[in-house]
C-alpha cells in the first residue's frame, strides 16, 4: 500500500473547512477554539469567568499601551493592568460600584503617567475601556439565577453581529459605510448583522424559554448596534495610529481589541440597561426588560 503523502493527513482534518480560503479557515478554526474556552468558563462558574474575562482585559490592556504610547512596558502599563485585576477582584465580590470607582481612579493615574507623551486622554481612555466590560460582565455573570444566560446572550448577540455583518458584506456588497474610518465595513454588512442579532434575539428566547421573544429581538438588535458602534470605533484608533490590527495575538484575527471591541461597548449597554430596569437583579432584568 503507497505510504500518504505529507498533504493527506492535512486535508482530512481540514474536513468541511476545505473550500474555505487559508484566511478565513485559519479564521474559523482560532475563533471556534475561543469560543469553545469561552463558553466552558462562561458556564463553569462566575469566578472562571472573572479569570477569563481578567486575562482577555490584559492582552487587550498591553495592546492599547503599546498602540498608544508605543514601546512597551512602562509604568502606565502596570498601573493599568493593576487597575483591572482590582476591577475583576471587586466585581467578584460584589462591589462593582467599588470596582468602576477603582477604575476610574486607575484611568487618572495612568493619565497622569502619561503625561509627558502627550496621549495622556487616550491612556486614561484606555484602562476605561478594558476595565469596564470586565465589571460589566461580571456583575451580569454574577446573577445567581439568570447570570449564565444573560451573560451568554450578550456575547452571542455581539458574535452573530460580527459574523454576519461579514457574510452580508462580502457577498452583498454595496455602499461603504465609513470609508473614511473602515474601508472594508458596507451598509449592507451592517443591516445583515443588526438583522441576524435580532431574530437570533426571538430565537434565544424560544431556545432557553427565558424572556419575550419581541423584547430579546428588540435588545439583540440594539446590542448588535452598539457592537458595531464598538467595532468603528477601534478601527478609528487604529486608523489614527496607522494600524491595520492592534496586535498579533490571535491567529487569523490580528489582536484580541480586534475581536473584543463590539463586545466591548455591547457589555457596558447590556449593564446599563439591566442597572436601570432592576439593579438588584440585572440578569433577570435585561432578559425580561421588567
Amino acid at each position: 500500500m503507497p505510504s500518504a503523502s505529507p498533504e493527506e493527513p492535512q486535508r482530512s482534518l481540514g474536513g468541511v473547512l476545505d473550500f474555505l480560503p487559508p484566511e478565513l479557515r485559519l479564521r474559523v478554526v482560532s475563533g471556534t477554539a475561543i469560543g469553545i474556552v469561552a463558553f466552558a468558563m462562561l458556564y463553569w462558574s462566575p469566578g472562571a469567568f472573572a479569570v477569563l474575562t481578567f486575562l482577555v482585559a490584559t492582552a487587550m490592556s498591553w495592546e492599547w499601551s503599546r498602540i498608544v504610547r508605543g514601546t512597551m512596558p512602562d509604568s502606565g502599563l502596570v498601573i493599568h493592568i493593576l487597575t483591572v485585576l482590582a476591577a475583576a477582584i471587586l466585581t467578584a465580590r460584589d462591589m462593582a460600584g467599588m470596582a468602576v470607582i477603582a477604575s476610574i481612579v486607575g484611568a487618572v493615574v495612568v493619565g497622569a503617567l502619561a503625561t509627558g507623551s502627550g496621549r495622556s486622554r487616550l491612556s486614561s481612555a484606555g484602562v476605561l475601556y478594558t476595565a469596564l466590560p470586565v465589571i460589566a460582565l461580571g456583575w451580569l455573570r454574577s446573577d445567581e439565577t439568570l447570570g449564565f444566560l444573560a451573560t451568554l446572550f450578550v456575547i452571542l448577540s455581539v458574535a452573530v453581529t460580527d459574523v454576519a455583518a461579514f457574510a452580508a458584506g462580502r457577498t452583498i456588497g454595496g455602499p461603504k459605510l465609513w470609508p473614511e474610518v473602515s474601508p472594508n465595513k458596507t451598509w449592507s454588512g451592517l443591516l445583515g448583522g443588526i438583522g441576524t442579532a435580532a431574530i437570533a434575539g426571538a430565537l434565544f428566547s424560544y431556545v432557553s424559554g427565558t424572556g419575550g421573544a419581541f423584547w430579546l429581538a428588540s435588545l439583540g438588535l440594539a446590542l448588535g448596534v452598539v457592537a458595531q458602534w464598538g467595532d468603528l470605533a477601534e478601527s478609528a484608533l487604529k486608523r489614527h495610529f496607522g494600524l491595520k490590527d492592534s496586535g498579533g495575538l490571535i491567529p487569523g484575527h490580528g489582536g484580541f481589541m480586534d475581536r473584543m471591541d463590539g463586545l466591548v461597548t455591547a457589555s457596558i449597554a447590556a449593564a446599563l440597561i439591566g442597572f436601570s430596569i432592576d439593579a438588584f437583579a440585572p440578569a433577570r432584568a435585561l432578559l425580561y426588560g421588567s
